[in-house]
């Protein structure tokens, strides 16, 4: 009997999967291109489990049961695809490699094809929850062919998160399915801590609190409908002290938010699917904003803004209302792309499973996600969150706090980008008529490109510079 799965690639998140799987009694052999981090895993963890170190890929392969099956943990991009083509040559038909990182979907229906053509099956397993979440328990969003997560489904539900007994993790669907997700997944969460941030900031600049008062503000948020474990680490990370100056650690944190593209990657995928999530798109624009560090410190010497003010009357509890009525929104615009590239691709992506799947191991978990869950059990079809009675009741009670927010935000001139354009989706939502039939007559005016009517078929096109008329474009 050799080892039921190998890990290869054993930086932190690959060493913590390692270690996950060995602690639920599974056999993993382990392998990295550097062998003194192997032999690292073993000296200080291998009395966790049965693991069995492999300093070369063809000892890696050849400690592996039949059909082999191999969790790549490396950097996105070339190096996976450079560990899959060496690993290639060592396989047999039937054998199931399984990428654990965050690369792009459109690399995994890749690498899903090739692997085809030498009778081997790909696994794109979106994993989230961290290096913690690796060890303790991720959310595992695994798509690819069918046929090819059976025989790695009882380890990969071992070893997720449980939620009432239910384990996070499930097969998604087809090729990239699984990696979509999971990007999609991460866009949320950007426009979750987007949210979060506006909240923190409006907190201290329009209400004048201080980040140990602002930290009580969402320890007891998390005791109702806001709890999650975002919102959970914010007051953690804004009670902490900082130990050289005595002060609020998080004053003294650079104000540059990094990203490593998967946000970017879901504003990008959302466009050309024409789904308009506003809230994840500002998240990732508010990052690059934040990164110009240099010239917002300049901009800042020079750009007026208004009086300085603050707020009065209890501000606080519209902020937690406009936070969670932006919150809603986000996640229906998460959750409607991830059902357009669904219908695009083929995946048939069930949106339950993912409300499911999410309310443990992952970032965005959150009671919240309950709600989610039961919103798609009422309505398998929903095409939108904000139609499910619940959420719309939710918006409806929250929208005058969130107006209120808004609009004292712009007149402070403290940013919200995400708060506001999370207010205008709901507004342009709502409306029957909106003012894109001034757009489209301005489109058939410079450049012809027709336009329909309300009250009766076909398409049409007015002669502008001519006499005025309007004729049928069919």
């Amino acid at each position: 009997m050799g080892s039921q799965i190998g890990v290869t690639g054993l930086a932190v998140m690959g060493q913590n999967l390692a270690r996950n799987i060995a602690r639920h009694g599974f056999p993993v052999a382990v392998h990295n291109r550097t062998e003194s981090r192997t032999k690292q895993l073993i000296e200080h963890h291998g009395d966790e489990g049965d693991f069995t170190p492999a300093y070369s890929l063809e000892e890696f392969v050849a400690a592996l049961d039949r059909p082999r099956r191999i969790i790549i943990m490396v950097k996105a991009g070339a190096p996976v695809d450079a560990v899959i083509k060496d690993l290639i040559p060592l396989l047999d038909a039937g054998d199931i490699i399984i990428d654990g990182g965050n690369s792009h979907y459109a690399d995994t229906r890749r690498r899903v094809a090739e692997l085809a053509e030498h009778d081997l099956h790909f696994v794109g397993a979106g994993i989230s929850g961290g290096e913690e979440g690796a060890l303790l328990g991720p959310s595992i969003m695994p798509g690819g062919p069918r046929e090819a997560y059976a025989p790695v489904e009882p380890i990969l539900t071992a070893i997720a998160a449980q939620v009432d007994g239910t384990p996070c993790c499930a097969y998604i669907g087809p090729d990239g399915a699984g990696h979509y997700v999971k990007m999609a997944h991460n866009g949320i969460e950007y426009a979750d801590m987007q949210l979060i941030a506006e909240a923190y900031d409006l907190l201290t600049h329009a209400a004048g609190l201080s980040a140990p008062e602002i930290a009580r503000v969402f320890e007891q948020w998390n005791e109702g409908d806001l709890e999650s474990f975002l919102i959970e680490i914010t007051a953690k990370v804004l009670a902490h002290t900082d130990e050289t100056t005595g002060g609020p650690l998080v004053d003294v944190i650079l104000d540059e938010a990094e990203q490593k593209g998967t946000g970017r990657w879901t504003s990008q995928s959302a466009l050309e699917l024409g789904v308009p999530v506003t809230a994840i798109t500002e998240a990732v624009f508010a990052r690059a904003l934040s990164a110009r560090k240099d010239e917002r410190t300049k901009a800042s010497k020079i750009l007026p803004g208004p009086s300085a003010g603050q707020v009065e009357g209890d501000f606080v509890d519209a902020v937690r209302d406009a936070l969670y009525a932006s919150k809603v929104v986000a996640y229906a615009q998460g959750f409607e792309q991830i059902r357009a590239a669904s219908d695009e691709y083929g995946w048939d992506v069930e949106p339950g499973t993912l409300a499911t799947i999410w309310r443990g191991g992952c970032i965005i978990r959150a009671r919240f996600l309950d709600r989610i869950k039961d919103a798609y059990d009422r309505d398998p079809e929903l095409s939108n969150l904000l139609l499910d009675d619940y959420f719309r009741d939710a918006v409806a009670g929250a929208q005058d706090a969130w107006r209120k927010v808004v609009r004292t935000a712009v007149e402070l001139g403290v940013p919200t980008p995400a708060f506001s354009s999370a207010l205008a989706y709901y507004d342009g939502f709502r409306r029957e008529r909106g003012p894109a039939s001034l757009i489209q007559g301005l489109r058939d005016f410079f450049g012809a490109h027709t336009y329909r009517r309300t009250d009766r078929e076909g398409v049409f096109h007015t002669l502008w510079s001519e006499d005025g008329r309007e004729v049928s474009a069919d």
